[in-house]
């Protein structure tokens, strides 16, 4: 496999991590260009600043976004649902803007009481976002993304197909990219290894078996791809030359199709 030109992010991958890759530059422009409300854009703001308060966190927005529209392209989610999941997995962490540094950046595990200050931050989230009404689509995601396919995650305690799918399409990238970050209680897994221990959740009641299966074809077909990327690589522009086939494989047909709209749960390392 060569490496990355400037004609190209490495030449030869498939066409679905190219129509991934497209589809989160094209939402990002479609968003930008919609954006008209000054209070989001601030909040978009805020949510990157929360992750900068952690060195081992930074990126994590952007590299969610990819992996949730990948994941919803793979699920077939239609237009109006991928923009929403890319502007969740920037959104969905902003409560931690209220939880102490002294929990937040811990060096180690979490006791009993500071895990619960941390279980706080989706509803926190929620309250930060609630009152503008151009984010109702996305509160689902902020608030049950640490939802449990079992019923045992948190806040309350969804279990299967009550947990929106938007979240839990969100919930499945939080989760993949934080086991494959080094994080102060564990270090970094590789992604054979990231896919295995999803793969025990999920045999532990705790994952979307449906949601499993797409990240599986994801990771043979696109993660496995995407682990010589450096982040130079991301910001070259190789792929705008082929937006007008990805227009065309992204247009609705018949008018945009709406699904009802989901959440997702997590574990500990992905808090």
């Amino acid at each position: 496999m060569r490496t990355a030109t400037r004609s190209g992010l490495k030449q030869g991958w498939n066409d679905l991590f190219l129509t991934c890759w497209r589809s989160l530059e094209e939402l990002r422009g479609d968003y930008h260009q919609a954006l008209v409300d000054p209070t989001e854009a601030t909040l978009f703001a805020l949510a990157q600043a929360v992750e900068q308060r952690d060195r081992q966190t930074a990126g994590h927005c952007e590299r969610i976004a990819f992996l949730s529209v990948a994941l919803g392209i793979v699920y077939g989610l239609d237009r109006r649902d991928l923009l929403c999941v890319y502007r969740g997995a920037y959104l969905h962490d902003i409560g931690k803007v209220g939880i102490p540094d002294s929990v937040l950046l811990k060096p180690g595990r979490l006791d009993a009481d500071e895990w619960e200050v941390m279980k706080t931050h989706s509803i926190r989230g929620v309250e930060i976002c609630r009152h503008l009404k151009s984010l109702d689509p996305v509160i689902p995601i902020i608030r049950y993304h640490h939802e449990r396919w079992d019923g045992s995650g948190y806040p309350d305690g969804l279990a299967g197909e009550n947990i929106p799918l938007l979240a839990r399409v969100v919930q499945m990238a939080d989760i993949y990219d934080a086991l494959r970050r080094e994080r102060p209680y564990k270090p970094a897994f590789t992604a054979a290894e990231a896919i295995a221990i999803i793969d025990d959740e999920a045999a532990r009641g705790w994952r979307d078996p449906a949601l499993v299966a797409v990240l599986h074809r994801l990771y043979h077909e696109v993660l496995s791809r995407w682990e010589g990327v450096t982040r130079s690589e991301w910001e070259l522009e190789p792929i705008r030359d082929s937006l007008s086939r990805l227009r065309r494989a992204l247009a609705p047909k018949g008018g945009i199709q709406t699904r009802p709209t989901g959440a997702n749960s997590d574990l500990p390392v992905s808090a």
